[in-house]
């Protein structure tokens, strides 16, 4: 567990938007556990339940589990969510599944990725104006990997955005005061740079490296790698992390890949998780460390 640090970000207020339950905890969620620690308020948004979502862990690949996945993925979070400090919002709608097959079949009806970006924004767009935060993170306009709801959850998150801060955006009955959010952000957690480095290190110690034949197929792509203007330090937190990915019990194989490079050689390695600056409305400089870069003095101070 991280130790007691000063609440340098009281008055400060960070928005995740995730596509799925277990996302918040496998992208960004050392950082998070950080701002909290710091005094920061922490929003998780999770667009779909999780409802169509395979079990990963062989130890939870149970027909009573398969039948119940909604309640189980609901309580995951929750447990997820208590660990990591943040309070956390359903967007409400069904998650799309992962396509297979080639070609792949149509995605199933009334899923989120067949919802209309702008339809799918307004509730988005209303929770914005009524949490008000400085800082939102989300996906890349990839999704982060090719996922129907990580690509809707990238359209839905940045309309949202725009349509938070416009007083002619149509949000509905009680649509709230509107928000500018100063600072938007892309999740980079999982890149090839970093991938490499801990692969290399774990090959330089004798140990067996999780990534080995992930980074065979894996093409280099240095005009990528520039994109990652933010490095966060916050390896202290990634304990944090960990126990709040194994909450998501039917996901995460407590025994998988995750954790099989040890903290202490991630922490050497890349004690950081990273980020892209897509907008600002102030001024900071790049490369940054910190989500809220350019943000302390004006909020806090």
């Amino acid at each position: 567990m991280a130790g007691v640090v000063e609440p340098s970000a009281v008055g400060l207020r960070l928005m995740h938007v995730h596509a799925h339950p277990d996302d918040e905890s496998s992208k960004g969620a050392a950082s998070t556990a950080m701002y909290v620690a710091q005094g920061a308020d922490v929003h998780v948004v999770t667009c779909t339940g999780g409802e169509r979502g395979s079990i990963l862990n062989p130890n939870m690949d149970r027909p009573d589990v398969l039948e119940n996945m909604t309640e189980i993925r609901r309580r995951e979070m929750e447990a997820a969510r208590d660990i990591l400090g943040v309070t956390q919002e359903w967007l409400g709608f069904v998650d799309s599944g992962w396509p297979e097959g080639d070609p792949k079949p149509p995605l199933p009806e009334g899923c989120f990725g067949l919802v209309p970006t702008e339809e799918a924004a307004v509730p988005l767009a209303r929770l914005i104006r009524g949490i008000r935060p400085h800082v939102l993170t989300t996906y890349d306009e990839n999704g982060g990997y090719p996922h129907p709801d990580h690509i809707a959850c990238h359209l839905v998150s940045m309309a949202a955005y725009r349509m938070a801060s416009d007083p002619d955006a149509d949000l509905g009955d009680e649509p709230g005061e509107p928000w500018q959010v100063l600072k938007v952000y892309y999740q980079h957690g999982f890149n090839r740079p970093r991938t490499q480095a801990i692969h290399d290190k774990m090959t330089e110690l004798g140990l067996e490296s999780p990534w080995a034949e992930r980074l065979k197929e894996w093409k280099p792509d240095p005009e990528h790698d520039k994109r990652i203007t933010t490095k966060v330090p916050c390896g202290e937190y990634f304990g944090v992390r960990d126990q709040a990915l194994i909450a998501h019990a039917t996901q995460i194989d407590p025994d998988g890949h995750f954790f099989k490079v040890p903290l202490e050689v991630q922490r050497e390695v890349w004690p950081y998780e990273d980020f892209e600056l897509v907008e600002s409305q102030v001024e900071t400089t790049l490369p940054e460390d910190d989500l809220f870069a350019g943000l302390r003095d004006r909020v806090t101070g």
